[in-house]
């Protein structure tokens, strides 16, 4: 081969870059901190960044370490900086650079790098050449170029990319940092100043996207968000477990994963509530209830206090207190705030005495005064402690409380549903649902105010209640949120009707909202069938494309319902021929059946969350868990057995629209009752 070769020089570039990143990480590894740092916590402090430097500068194995190549017409502008003095740049996951300084691989973030999603023959952004990179493992096996300033170059669709998007997946969620297309660019690098929302159809890379945004804003504004924080909000664990390694592949280490029920865990949740119950707990009005009960254990002074310091007695008449307390209830600040300020208040208005009687109190006065005795007594009195949950215990607990605090917000048949049958004890033996712990959640932030994140991103926002929007929204107040979802996959007895509405509740008003309709996850004949039902679920929504070249595996088999089971079983053993993943997706009711067929036939499968590898390639996923997974191939067994799990039609096939679009290569759906009638038609 010789060494003018193009491939050949590419992979020398790639053996060079990697030897580069192993002498950053060992220049990392050599640092002596012992002559720099002043005490043992500053050197801690030292240690860890230092550890998580490391950490990120690891070479993984298998992932390419870059992807792509821009080759600019003229040398980019000075303040596109990273590297620009020349007019090739690598594109990578990562900045590498040479024992010079020089850079061989620029960040994908970096805005040197932006046109390698953007240009086009229309837009070139000042780019001769974009050359894509294909891998076989974590060698360099070939390469593609589009000329795009060049006329008799015809623009078409790159090959590599296709082998990309239909990659056989196995293991967790991977980044798309390759694939990024430039409708999905715009969103990842929009400003951090305000929020975006996305409504994507399932394919379209909503998720992956979301991802991508908070890896971009880490780059763009890392110490901002090294202050702050940055959170990621997803539905389940299953869920977070499958993407959790889509940051650190970008570098990011350090962003924290939750789901709603994770971020309200102020008591251990054990009971669960009906779907209508669940509804009204779920309703936004429940914050009227909630700020009514706080507010509520605030009374107005029926005498003065007397303050006694040395010789002298001064008294704060019951009219100066009741003005006082009204002064702080008309600021409507939290509860606890004003609890604290009420006896500084107090304090002031006997130093205001003191002065007028010729004396020079200062500010340690008037902390003296705040903590004697008769002035604490009157407070606890005026301004008790409230403690949340036993405030939500005796909500649920005590009809003529909830009464008088729901009066012309909640109805009576309303107050009904939230009243337990058999009220608890105490907040210790008391069977709380997850609706449950996020109210008491919102009657914690009415008394102590909950910290603010710098960037929140929520994934499949769609399922949310108002009251779980507003428990997300408290933790990003002062910073943005990106926030995810497809309203035709909300199965929520309380999903959200429209995002406006959503980013109400949220605290985000007037957010940008996005559509992504095209899809490079779901093949064409797959979204085609799964789009009949958008006319029953989400008639307001455009039904999704996609930009697979392969049409897909779609079979539909109806079978006599005592063959199901063993039909089912024996359509997953058809379906591992193929390479990649498999998903049997069924109704919940339904998986403990199927798990026998698939054991008398000797086949092994895994749950959602456990990593699917070479060996074990097979899961079992019940109806509820499948939203935001994704399997090469899914048999799915009787679609009416999935709408028939759920509390109402129209939730069940919405259910059943998120199991028809997990597949990636092939769906196989059998069925021994009637389809449900979009799917028949």
């Amino acid at each position: 081969m010789s060494t003018t070769d193009p491939l050949q020089r590419e992979q020398t570039h790639l053996t060079e870059s990697r030897a580069a990143l192993r002498a950053m990480r060992a220049d990392v590894e050599a640092l002596d901190i012992r002559d720099v740092t002043a005490n043992w916590v500053n050197a801690e402090v030292l240690q860890s960044e230092i550890d998580a430097r490391i950490k990120a500068l690891a070479d993984l194995a298998g992932t390419p370490l870059f992807f792509g190549r821009l080759d600019y017409l003229h040398a980019p502008g000075a303040e596109q900086a990273e590297g620009a003095e020349g007019e090739r740049f690598y594109i990578g996951r990562r900045h590498v650079h040479d024992a010079d300084g020089d850079p061989m691989v620029i960040d994908w973030r970096a805005p040197v790098s932006q046109p390698f999603y953007r240009a086009s023959k229309n837009e070139p952004m000042d780019i001769a050449l974009r050359r894509r990179f294909g891998y076989t493992g974590g060698d360099l096996s070939a390469y593609e170029d589009e000329h795009l300033t060049d006329p008799a170059e015809a623009a078409q669709s790159s090959k590599l990319l296709q082998q990309e998007i239909e990659k056989p997946r196995v293991g967790p969620m991977r980044d798309i940092v390759a694939t990024i297309q430039p409708e999905q660019d715009e969103i990842v690098r929009a400003g951090i100043g305000g929020t975006v929302c996305v409504q994507g159809a399932p394919g379209t890379g909503k998720t992956a996207v979301g991802l991508h945004r908070v890896a971009y804003l880490l780059y763009a504004h890392r110490e901002r968000l090294a202050r702050t924080g940055t959170l990621v909000v997803g539905p389940n664990k299953s869920f977070l477990r499958y993407i959790e390694q889509v940051l650190p592949a970008l570098g990011e280490l350090e962003v924290k994963q939750a789901t709603v029920d994770d971020l309200v865990a102020r008591v251990e949740v054990r009971g669960a509530d009906s779907a209508a119950t669940a509804l009204v707990k779920g309703d936004a009005r429940m914050a009227q209830v909630l700020r009514r009960a706080v507010r509520s254990h605030v009374t107005m002074p029926a005498e003065g206090v007397v303050v006694v310091r040395g010789s002298r007695r001064w008294r704060v008449p019951s009219y100066d207190l009741e003005g006082i307390v009204r002064e702080l209830l008309d600021r409507d600040i939290r509860y606890g705030a004003a609890r604290e300020a009420l006896p500084q208040r107090i304090a002031h208005a006997v130093l205001v005495q003191m002065e007028r009687a010729g004396e020079a109190p200062d500010d340690r006065v008037q902390d003296a005064v705040a903590r004697n005795t008769a002035v604490k007594a009157a407070v606890k009195e005026i301004w008790p402690p409230v403690d949340p949950a036993k405030l939500v215990l005796r909500l649920l607990s005590d009809a003529e409380f909830l009464a008088e605090h729901a009066a012309g917000v909640l109805s009576e048949d309303e107050q009904k549903l939230l009243l337990w049958s058999k009220p608890a004890r105490s907040v210790k033996s008391a069977q709380w649902s997850p609706a449950d712990s996020v109210l008491i959640d919102e009657a914690a932030d009415l008394v102590e105010r909950t910290p603010s994140l710098g960037h929140v991103v929520l994934d499949e926002a769609q399922d949310l209640s108002p009251m779980q929007y507003r428990a997300v929204g408290r933790r990003c107040t002062t910073g943005s949120a990106t926030v995810l979802g497809d309203i035709a996959q909300g199965t929520t007895p309380w999903a959200t009707a429209s995002w406006e509405e959503a980013l109400a509740h949220l605290g985000k008003s007037g957010a940008q909202v996005e559509e992504l309709t095209t899809g490079f996850r779901v093949p064409r004949a797959v979204i085609a069938y799964a789009s009949r039902l958008l006319p029953s679920i989400a008639p307001g929504l455009r039904e999704a494309t996609s930009i697979r070249e392969s049409q897909g595996d779609l079979v539909i088999r109806p079978v006599a319902a005592d063959e199901l089971d063993l039909a089912v079983a024996e359509a997953c053993v058809r379906a591992l021929d193929h390479e990649g993943s498999v998903g049997l997706i069924a109704a919940d009711a339904r998986c403990a059946q199927l798990g026998a067929a698939l054991d008398e036939l000797g086949l092994p499968y895994l749950s959602p969350g456990e990593e699917t590898s070479a060996s074990a390639r097979l899961t079992l996923v019940p109806a509820s868990l499948a939203k935001g997974l994704e399997y090469d191939y899914v048999v799915l067994d009787d679609p009416a057995a999935i709408v028939d799990g759920e509390p109402d039609e129209r939730t069940g096939l919405r259910r059943l629209y998120v199991c028809l679009t997990r597949a990636v290569s092939g769906l196989t759906v059998l069925h021994a009752a009637e389809l449900p009638e979009p799917l028949a038609a």
